[in-house]
Formats: structure tokens, C-alpha cells, sequence
């Protein structure tokens, strides 16, 4: 009897731990259902045929519009090579005069500095030198060449009265080029009068913006006096992602404002740059339409580039709804065919309406259309979407979780 009653024991414990198990994976199978299935359902949201009608949702499919692109862009204000002077000496010197200050105004031809140096009257001295040699020789090699014709003189002496000739000429022209340069009155020079100044001109109209110099200091030929910028003719360099490059062409308009101001101003896109930097950018040179000399270079600005109209695939502004930061539409779900078995109850879940949120990505917009970038796997032909009152579906899908978490 004891091992009868021992077995019996041990037999309802081995049932009653089975039925535990069995019961807790049956709860944990049915909690994963129930998940799933919420998850599934979480972005979705059901009307009555009546709810609808009161909601007075309407239904439209993805359209292909003509929207005109943009692309924003910054910049900033810059000025071509040509209208920008950097003046130095080409042969050093002390820096003993300049009216100049930062801003002020230079006319093309303006004297702009003086500057001082001994060697340039040991470079004058050597050119008056060399040109009085040069002139013997020219004399000596023409006498030479007279007497060559009556077979008078050597061939050799002729020879050496050329080469002395031939030197002296290029020494001469040599000084006389150096002398040029530093801006050296030749005539002046010849007729006996010499200097230890020299004169600095500005070669273009403009606005001085660095003075690197003061009074006295000694300056060599690497180094920059001033800097002078011609302002008539600013342009605006933009900065353009390497994404957006395929959408630029020559003439397009631009729209830009400077940092400071509200007033938008208009450009022309003029060249475009043929080499992608290190962030993935190119720059592009636009001519502004309307030039303002009171523009400095290097003022920021932010631009709208107008690409042009592209046929895109586009919604209703209206279609479109904005929740937590990003964009989304409500589309239909398709209906379960009918069936020949279909009940009272059956027809009536028939009426329903279903709707998913999808989120999406936007471009350009106009006229009441913006263009949308849908998944690729979405069925733009046959998918309904609501193009009028989504934010009603947004407003009845939250309102249900909120009261299914409740519950």
C-alpha cells in the first residue's frame, strides 16, 4: 500500500508540472501573437461607413506634376583675380610715403606708395654706363664693317667687334627692362638726373582692404604692401553638394540674401565648377544681375538655386501630414474580396475603411502639389490615398491607441 501510494504521488506531481508548462507556453505563444498582431495594427486605423462620411475624407492616387526645383545653398560674396591687386617692389626698398588706409578709394594710374633704396642709383648708374659702352661698340662694329668691304682689316677684328657689340646691346636692354619696372623715368635718367625713389601705382579702380606696411620698414620683393579690390564686378560662389551637381546648368536664376539683410537680391548662374573638393562640394560662379559697389567680399549669403521644372511624382499639399518631425500619408489598405457565404455581420464589416500611416520622404513644392519619395515597393497605381482631412485619420488612429492602452 505505501509504494502504491508513493507511485500515485509521484504521478500527480509529473501531471500537475505539465499542465504548468503547458499553460505558460500557451501564454507566451498567445503574447507573441497579440504583439505581432499590434505591431501590425499600430499604424493603422478602421472607419464605419458613417464615420467616414462625417470625417469627409477624400481619396486620390500619386499624380505626375511639373514642380520647379530649388536647391538651397550658402555661399559667400567674392571677386575674380582680375579685380583683385596685390601690390609689392620688385626690388625691395623703404617704404617712405603712402596715403593709404584700409577702405580708402585708388583710381587706376593713382600713385599709392614711394618707396627708397640706394642700389637703384647703382642701377642707374650701371645702365647709363653700359649705354655709353654699347654706343662705342655700335660705333667701333659699323667702322669695322667699312673696312671688311675693302679688305682692310682682319676677319677676327670684325669678329670682335661684333661680339663686343652684340653684348653690350643686351646688357643695355636688360638694365633698361629692370629699370622699366620699377617704374624708372628713362628720359629723365638720360638727360642726367638720377633718383633713390621710386614710385608704386595702382593698375585698377578700387578700394584699398589690407595695408601690411607702416612708414620706414624695409620691404622685399615676396612681400605684399597693400591690397586693393575692384567691387564694381563681385560675384557670388556658392557651394554646392556633390548630390545636386547634375541639376545645375549655365543661365539658371539664383535667389540669395546676405547674412545682414532681408532684401533678396538675384544672380546668374555663370560657370560651373569642374572638380569635387574633399567634403563633396563644387562651386559654382554666378554674375549678380544687379551690382552694388557698397558689397564687400567675403559677406556670407544663402541662395535658392532654380533648377528648372521637372515632372515628379507629387501629392496635395493637404495629403501630406506632419507628426513628431517627419512626413507621412495615409493610404487605403485594399478590401478582402466578397465571398458567396457572406452574412448580414459580413456586410457590414464590408463598409469599413482601413487606413496605414507611411512615412515619406518630400521635395520641392508648388502650386498646391510637392513632390513625395515613396518605397519602392509601393503600388503607385492601384493605392488610394487620402488627399483631403488626413490629419482627421491621425486624429482617430491616436484617440484608438490611446484607449486600447487604457483599456
Amino acid at each position: 500500500m505505501n509504494n502504491i501510494h508513493k507511485i500515485s504521488l509521484i504521478l500527480f506531481a509529473f501531471i500537475g508540472s505539465a499542465l504548468i508548462i503547458s499553460c505558460g507556453s500557451k501564454t507566451a505563444a498567445e503574447e507573441a501573437v497579440t504583439e505581432d498582431h499590434h505591431a501590425e495594427e499600430e499604424n493603422t486605423v478602421e472607419f464605419t461607413s458613417e464615420q467616414y462620411k462625417t470625417a469627409g475624407i477624400e481619396l486620390g492616387k500619386v499624380e505626375n506634376k511639373q514642380i520647379s526645383g530649388t536647391i538651397k545653398v550658402n555661399g559667400k560674396l567674392d571677386v575674380p583675380p582680375q579685380q583683385m591687386l596685390s601690390v609689392s617692389v620688385p626690388l625691395g626698398g623703404f617704404l617712405k610715403t603712402t596715403p593709404l588706409l584700409q577702405g580708402s578709394r585708388v583710381t587706376k594710374g593713382q600713385v599709392i606708395a614711394t618707396i627708397e633704396n640706394l642700389d637703384f642709383i647703382q642701377l642707374q648708374q650701371d645702365y647709363i654706363e653700359a649705354k655709353n659702352q654699347f654706343e662705342f661698340s655700335k660705333a667701333d662694329y659699323d667702322r669695322q664693317l667699312e673696312l671688311a668691304k675693302e679688305n682692310v682689316n682682319a676677319q677676327k677684328t670684325l669678329q670682335q667687334a661684333k661680339t663686343s657689340f652684340v653684348s653690350w646691346q643686351a646688357k643695355v636692354n636688360g638694365l633698361r627692362a629692370k629699370l622699366k619696372v620699377i617704374n624708372i623715368d628713362l628720359a629723365a635718367l638720360e638727360g642726367g638726373a638720377m633718383t633713390s625713389t621710386i614710385s608704386l601705382y595702382s593698375t585698377i579702380n578700387g578700394y584699398v582692404t589690407a595695408v601690411n606696411v607702416n612708414l620706414g620698414k624695409f620691404v622685399n620683393p615676396s612681400d605684399i604692401l597693400f591690397e586693393i579690390v575692384d567691387t564694381e564686378h563681385l560675384h557670388a560662389e556658392l557651394t554646392v553638394f556633390e548630390k545636386d551637381a547634375p541639376k545645375l546648368k549655365i543661365g539658371q536664376k539664383v535667389r540669395f540674401t546676405l547674412a545682414n539683410e532681408t532684401k533678396e537680391r538675384m544672380a546668374t548662374v555663370y560657370l560651373l565648377g569642374r572638380e569635387i573638393g574633399p567634403d563633396r562640394t563644387i562651386r559654382i560662379h554666378c554674375h549678380i544681375d544687379k551690382e552694388d559697389t557698397n558689397l564687400l567680399p567675403g559677406m556670407y549669403l544663402k541662395a535658392i538655386v532654380e533648377t528648372g521644372g521637372l515632372e515628379v511624382a507629387a501629392l496635395p499639399d493637404k495629403a501630406i501630414i506632419d507628426y513628431q518631425g517627419k512626413k507621412y500619408i495615409f493610404y487605403q489598405l485594399n478590401e478582402q474580396p466578397h465571398t458567396a457565404l457572406e452574412n448580414e455581420d459580413q456586410k457590414e464589416h464590408d463598409k469599413e475603411f482601413h487606413f496605414r500611416m507611411m512615412e515619406i520622404q518630400i521635395g520641392n513644392s508648388e502650386m498646391g502639389y510637392t513632390e513625395v519619395i515613396l518605397p519602392a515597393d509601393f503600388q503607385i497605381a492601384t493605392n488610394q490615398i487620402a488627399v483631403k482631412n488626413a490629419y482627421t485619420i491621425l486624429s482617430k488612429m491616436k484617440n484608438t491607441e490611446e484607449e486600447g492602452h487604457g483599456h
